[in-house]
């Protein structure tokens, strides 16, 4: 009689823990699926539709910038165009002139090079033996690869530069974000393309002087990103369009 209770007994204890388990399981599986609608509200949680309306967004917004630059270009050529017109100072109108050469808001030309810096295919490998897999991070350009190149060209002598189809001026910042460029309102994507005027000899000696460039070039023959130097006989770089009213430092004297 004994022996008849252990025995059934044993299953149900063997059993009971098991039952509870799985019980709880649906439970916490019902709590997660809750609490998943509750924050869903009824959207798909599993789709890209935000990000790609983020994308959307930025993408507008560069471009009312751009068209809003263009309008500001053309508004202040025509105010120039007077200023000049009532101006009859020779002297003030050169010194005028002088310091829009300086500021970039003038257009420039003369000999120059250009500068074309690329993303790695995204399923690159490491093309020298003995060097480490690429990391995602390794396949394209950031931040400081093109600010490498715009210091590199101020320091060979550049009486303008442009990237993209932007003049630089004095409070210009180039900043990245992921592989998009992001210039003065507007928004690019790679290949990304510097363009210098000044001394072609002094330019391409500093391109290739620089360590932060050297650094650049070892990913270049590790990796496969893309660098290109094309020279111009002529070349001809805009006046900078943009803003130039000062929101945080004030001039001065």
């Amino acid at each position: 009689m004994s022996h008849s209770a252990d025995s059934t007994s044993g299953p149900i204890r063997r059993f009971r823990p098991v039952r509870l388990l799985t019980g709880g399981v649906f439970a916490l599986a019902g709590l997660i699926f809750w609490m998943s609608f509750n924050t869903a509200q009824g959207t798909n949680i599993r789709t890209d539709d935000s990000m790609l309306r983020l994308s959307d967004l930025i993408q507008e917004r560069s471009r009312k910038n751009a068209d809003l630059e263009d309008s500001a270009a053309s508004a202040r050529a025509q105010v120039d165009a007077l200023a000049r017109r009532d101006n009859r100072d020779t002297a003030q109108d050169k010194k005028l002139t002088s310091l829009e050469d300086a500021a970039g808001t003038r257009k420039t030309a003369g000999t120059g090079l250009t500068v074309t810096l690329t993303d790695a295919p995204p399923n690159a490998t490491a093309k020298i033996p003995g060097v480490p897999q690429p990391q995602p991070n390794d396949l394209v350009i950031h931040q400081q690869d093109l600010q490498a190149v715009v210091n590199a060209l101020w320091r060979g002598g550049a009486k303008g530069i442009q990237v993209m189809d932007q003049r630089l001026i004095s409070t210009s910042a180039v900043r990245c974000v992921g592989n998009t460029l992001i210039l003065q309102g507007r928004v690019y994507s790679p290949p990304y393309k510097v363009t210098a005027v000044g001394d072609r000899g002094a330019l391409r000696k500093a391109l290739d002087t620089s360590p932060a460039i050297q650094n650049y070039l070892q990913y270049v023959n590790a990796y496969g990103l893309g660098w290109k130097v094309d020279q111009h006989d002529a070349v001809t770089l805009p006046g900078y369009s943009g803003t130039v009213d000062l929101h945080y430092a004030k001039p001065m004297g």
